[in-house]
Formats: C-alpha cells, structure tokens, sequence
C-alpha cells in the first residue's frame, strides 16, 4: 500500500510506493547528477581520484556519493581511492558500516556482555538456600 511522505530534500510531500526518500523530481536531479559522477568515474585517468576530487570535479554533494556508494550503485572495486565513513567513528573504509578497530571494539564489548551473563547465570545455580525449622 502506498504512503505519503515527506521529500527529504525539498520537503514536497509525495506518494511513496518504494523504498526512495525523495519525491520523483529530486530523484530525476539525483539521477543527472549520478550519470555526471559516473562518467567523471568512467574515464581512465580519474579512476584513482580521491572522494575530494570526485566532490570538486562533479560538484556533487559527498552525502549522496557514500548514499549511491552503500546502496551498491558505485562499486568501490574500480575505483581504490573511494571509501566511506565507518558508522561509529568516521574513518574511511570500504564495506561494511564499521572499521576493523570499531567492529572488534564492538565483538569484545559482546563477549565481555557474555561471559558476564554466564558467570551470573552460574552464581544463581550454584547457590543454595536452607531454611531451618528450629527457628521458626
């Protein structure tokens, strides 16, 4: 079923029938602005440029080059200088949503978490409680 929502860039308001967050005519200026990215992309000698040249060449915010980055559409395997802010502390990576510092940061925060529900869980079993009939 549709839904109306709000364009996140004008702030139109339009039918959503998928996953898009902007109303058809930012998407078709999102659209030009994607084929400027990937024909400035395309040519041999930009291939290695930075996020900052792509920026400064295109004239293409960066927020929507890492949006088209996450969402598959630039495949960061032809261009090795492109990259992306790890989502907990900035650093620029190439997949996933976190740095490997970050995401092991993360796995041994779990396992601390872990073992502490285990030793809990062990105390609990392991105490015993006797009640005695003289004192009652």
């Amino acid at each position: 079923m549709a839904e109306l929502a709000n364009c996140s860039k004008c702030g139109r308001l339009f039918v959503k029938l998928s996953p898009r967050d902007v109303c058809e005519s930012c998407y078709q200026e999102e659209e030009r602005q994607f084929e400027r990215v990937y024909a400035f992309l395309r040519r041999r000698e930009n291939r290695m440029a930075t996020m900052a040249q792509v920026v400064e060449a295109t004239g293409v915010e960066e927020k929507l080059i890492i949006k088209w980055i996450r969402a598959g559409r630039l495949q960061l395997v032809h261009f090795p200088n492109l990259g992306y802010p790890c989502d907990s502390c900035g650093a620029m990576i190439r997949e996933g949503r976190l740095c490997a510092k970050c995401l092991g940061q993360l796995q041994a925060d779990l396992r601390r978490a872990e073992g502490e529900k285990e030793k809990e869980a062990r105390s609990r079993r392991a105490t015993y409680y006797i009640q005695d009939d003289q004192e009652r």
